[in-house]
């Protein structure tokens, strides 16, 4: 890993965010006491001073699952689709949080990631607001250095012949490509809305992540569109059995995923009590539904 590249990593980590921020992850953090090593802020409110009202989102980096959770079924959950979510209140301020060991946060920033959603995510700003010690921030660092290599080196392949390959637009196709393998309510202009949010950032970040993969060995781009298709269709099964699985640990998540959904799509989806009730049959029939109109992609 660059100098250059960990630097620019480090330095936006580092980065001040609200109090109240910082006093929620310390709070999430205690939540693990023997487990917890760090904890990252991240998410569309990063770039809004006004928190109240929205949805906060942290990972929780743990030391191992066992440590997290002791001897419960949400350890096996957590190891075998991960991320565990959870829902979180503190200082007038609601969150949710997802939970990943040190060794999956690792490799799902990296090239041999299960799926796109972590380095998708981290290849985006967040900032470290909590950690357990030096050697946690130095591991969480170099972690998120790996994401936005890890987009490029994907999504390079992908880019038309004729098309510059200036960081502004490999961001946006990288985007793109990963929308496409989540289940997503955001409209389609959503990737290229992120990078134009903050375009000096994706500048510089982008310049040394392609200097960072300057060496790597070359993919066609018809073996790496093979690897897309089959990111998109694990992805978009993740995703299902992501939403499955929390239902057992997210109370609350049928009127949240209402919410998100209705927020970025314009939908008018409304809850009735018998799907608080049964959320995980709610959520099966919704889905089809949503997935038909094109609510979710």
């Amino acid at each position: 890993m660059s100098a250059l590249l960990r630097d620019l990593v480090a330095a936006e980590l580092a980065e001040r965010v609200e109090p109240r921020v910082i006093a929620m992850a310390e709070k999430i953090a205690g939540r693990y006491p023997g487990a917890a090593r760090a904890v990252l802020f991240y998410g569309s409110c990063l770039r809004t001073a006004v928190l109240d009202g929205l949805m906060l989102d942290f990972y929780v980096i743990v030391s191992d699952y066992r440590a997290a959770y002791g001897r419960t079924w949400l350890a096996a959950a957590n190891r075998m689709i991960p991320p565990n979510v959870f829902p979180f209140e503190h200082g007038g301020l609601a969150a949710k949080y997802a939970v990943l060991s040190e060794a999956d946060f690792h490799r799902e920033t990296g090239p041999d990631a299960r799926s796109v959603s972590v380095w998708a995510r981290f290849a985006q700003p967040a900032r470290l607001v909590w950690t357990r010690d030096e050697a946690a921030r130095t591991q969480v660092i170099d972690s998120v250095a790996q994401a936005a290599p890890t987009l490029f080196r994907f999504t390079l392949p992908m880019m038309p012949e004729s098309t510059a390959l200036d960081p502004d637009t490999v961001w946006k196709r990288g985007f793109a490509l990963t929308y496409g393998a989540e289940l997503r309510a955001e409209r389609t202009a959503r990737p290229s809305n992120v990078v134009e949010a903050d375009p000096a950032r994706y500048e510089r970040f982008g310049l040394a992540a392609l200097a960072e993969i300057a060496g790597a060995r070359p993919v066609s781009a018809a073996a790496m569109a093979r690897r897309w298709r089959s990111m998109q269709r694990k992805g978009k099964w993740l995703s299902v059995l992501r939403l499955v699985k929390a239902s057992g640990t997210f109370a609350g998540g049928i009127d949240y995923l209402a919410w998100k959904i209705n927020r970025h799509a314009g939908t008018d989806i409304r809850i009735r009590p018998w799907h608080r009730k049964l959320p995980l049959i709610a959520a099966l029939i919704l889905l089809p539904r949503l997935l038909m109109g094109r609510a979710i992609r």
